[in-house]
C-alpha cells in the first residue's frame, strides 16, 4: 500500500471508469448517508434525478426520499445531518438525490469498487483501501467541479491515512472548516440547513463503517461495510 497511486479528479474529468473510486462529498451528501445508516437505514439508492427519486418512492411507498435544498412535496427528508439525526430510519431504504455527491457516484458506477466518503467514515474507508490492497485509487472531488477544498482535504486525508498510520486530521479538518461550502452552510446561503451541519460534517470517524456503492440491477445502491481489522 505504501506506493498507492492516487488521482484527484472532478466529476467533469472522469472519462473512463477507474478500477477503484472513492467519491467524496463532505458537505453534505455522504455525511448525510452515513447518518442515515447510523439511524438504521438498510440501504441508500442513489437516484439520477429528482423525477427518478419520486418514481422510486411512488413504486415503494415505504422508502424515504431525500434531496438537498428546501423541503419539497413527495420528499421525506432533506440533505442535512443535523435534521436527519432525529429521524428513525430503522430497516428502511432511502432514495438520495443531490447535486454533487450522487452525481459523482453515478459517474463511476462501472468501477470495480466504489466507496462514498466524508470525514465521518475516513478511517473505515482508509482501512478498506488497505485491506483491498488497491494500488491505484481515483478520488472523485464532487463539489465545485473538483475545486471544493473540503472534499479535496478529506480525500487527501483518506489517501494519507490509507498509507500512513500516524496521520493527524487537524490540518485537513481546518481546511474543510475554512471552505466556501462551510461558509455557505454557516451563513444560511444554502437551504434545508441545520445550525449543527458544519460541525457534524467535520467529525472525524464518527461512524465505524465504510460505504460501498454497487449496481444492483439498474440501481446504484449504497450499503455500509465493516472492513476487517
Amino acid at each position: 500500500m505504501i506506493g498507492m497511486d492516487t488521482r484527484f479528479l472532478g466529476i467533469p474529468e472522469i472519462v473512463e471508469a477507474p478500477s477503484v473510486a472513492v467519491v467524496v462529498d463532505v458537505m453534505r451528501a455522504f455525511t448525510v448517508a452515513a447518518w442515515a445508516f447510523g439511524q438504521g437505514a438498510e440501504k441508500i439508492v442513489l437516484a439520477e434525478s429528482l423525477d427518478e427519486a419520486l418514481g422510486l418512492k411512488a413504486r415503494h411507498p415505504d422508502w424515504a426520499a431525500l434531496k438537498d435544498g428546501p423541503p419539497a412535496p413527495g420528499f421525506d427528508l432533506v440533505n442535512s445531518p443535523g435534521l436527519l439525526r432525529s429521524a428513525d430510519l430503522g430497516g428502511r431504504t432511502v432514495v438520495q438525490k443531490t447535486t454533487a455527491g450522487t452525481v459523482g457516484a453515478l459517474a463511476v458506477k462501472e468501477a470495480s469498487l466504489v466507496l462514498c466518503a466524508g470525514f465521518v467514515v475516513a478511517e473505515a474507508t482508509a482501512r478498506l483501501l488497505r485491506t483491498r490492497r488497491s494500488d491505484s485509487v481515483t478520488f472523485v472531488i464532487t463539489g465545485e467541479d473538483g475545486q471544493a477544498d473540503e472534499d479535496l482535504a478529506c480525500a487527501q486525508y483518506i489517501a494519507r491515512r490509507a498509507t500512513e498510520d500516524a496521520t493527524d486530521a487537524a490540518g485537513f479538518v481546518r481546511r474543510a472548516a475554512e471552505s466556501r461550502a462551510a461558509a455557505e452552510l454557516a451563513q444560511g446561503v444554502r437551504q434545508g440547513v441545520h445550525s449543527d451541519d458544519v460541525a457534524l460534517c467535520l467529525q472525524v470517524d464518527r461512524f465505524p463503517f465504510a460505504m460501498v456503492a454497487a449496481l444492483e440491477g439498474s440501481l446504484m445502491v449504497l450499503r455500509p461495510a465493516h472492513p476487517a481489522e
